[in-house]
């Protein structure tokens, strides 16, 4: 499916903070961002993503923070306060 299919059934960009322990140092986190379109507010992509992560990397996860916008959205209209004529 293309990105703009996957817009028009509703996909959004979703973008993810993950942070996680260091395998080597446990008390320390590391930041990892993670972007892809998705389904919010259930984020089957993203969770799909972190199964894959608690099973085949050794980083224990601390925090995911979600960010989703979408892309195509109605046009924001305003009133210019006059009206200009062309010739």
């Amino acid at each position: 499916m293309s990105e703009f299919e996957q817009m028009v059934r509703g996909y959004r960009l979703m973008t993810a903070e993950i942070l996680y322990h260091m395998p080597d140092h446990p008390e320390l986190l590391q930041s990892f961002l993670w972007q892809e379109f998705d389904l919010a507010p259930r984020f089957p992509v993203l969770n799909k993503f972190l199964r894959f992560w608690e099973t085949n990397i050794e980083g224990r996860l601390h925090t995911v923070r979600v960010a989703a916008r979408g892309l195509i959205a109605p046009t924001e209209l305003k009133l210019a306060g006059g009206e200009f004529t062309l010739h």
